[in-house]
């Protein structure tokens, strides 16, 4: 087996199916608009016959404690609202997660193994970021926080900003790309032993990476909400 055509292909920018000028699809985008689709999907289902009164499924009674789970693990980073977070930190979670899991099916590249998908990610933090703090301080007191403790502090703390969200790109990238990388390699060596071993051990720690990144941008909302807490 050529292990140089897995390694060319792993993030599957470069297998492009349709281009016009600048613009175009590839393979890349079209698995995450499917990921996306499969969530979007899944989501309404598992949702359809959820109960408000007493007596619930078992169904539904995994989802809550799974719920329950996640706004503990909010709560406990420092934000005094969960709910108000859940949503945007569980699509994170859950969009990462499920791009990990589904590396199990042949021939299927996880979108995550490309920058530009991991910097969309990071930029959505980026954004979320002062969005979350803006409504939760205000204007002004967000401005403020800038120049905190002093004004000497402003360039770098917009240096922070920015840097922060290259960090949480590169991360995810440089974690999904890497073990892809390995999982091609071994299964041009031992196509039979190794590979099955490095792709539970990549499920692993797909999922711990999706689980740093969830709380990487928790801590970065709570570090942003915290002044009127103060």
């Amino acid at each position: 087996m050529d292990v140089r055509r897995w390694i060319v292909h792993l993030s599957g920018d470069d297998i492009i199916f349709w281009q016009y000028g600048f613009l175009k699809i590839n393979q890349t985008i079209l698995t995450t608009w499917g990921l996306m689709l499969l969530l979007a999907g899944g989501s309404a289902l598992v949702t359809r016959k959820l109960s408000p009164g007493i007596h619930v499924s078992r169904w539904q009674s995994a989802l809550e404690i799974l719920v329950s789970m996640a706004l503990k693990q909010i709560e406990e980073v420092g934000l005094g609202n969960p709910k108000k977070y859940l949503s945007y930190l569980a699509t994170l979670f859950v969009f990462i997660a499920t791009a990990v899991v589904c590396t199990i099916i042949p021939g299927y590249e996880p979108p995550t193994g490309s920058l530009s998908t991991t910097a969309a990610l990071a930029i959505s933090v980026f954004v979320a970021v002062p969005l979350f703090g803006i409504a939760e301080t205000g204007l002004g007191e967000y401005l403020k926080s800038y120049l905190r403790p002093t004004f000497v502090m402003l360039p770098f703390n917009i240096i922070s900003e920015f840097s922060r969200t290259l960090a949480l790109a590169v991360r995810l990238f440089g974690n999904m790309m890497s073990g892809a990388m390995i999982l091609a390699i071994l299964l041009g060596i031992a196509p039979f032993f190794f590979p099955v071993l490095m792709s539970v051990l990549g499920l692993l720690t797909g999922m711990v990476q999706a689980y740093i990144f969830g709380m990487l941008a928790t801590v970065y909302i709570a570090a942003a909400t915290r002044t009127r807490e103060e």
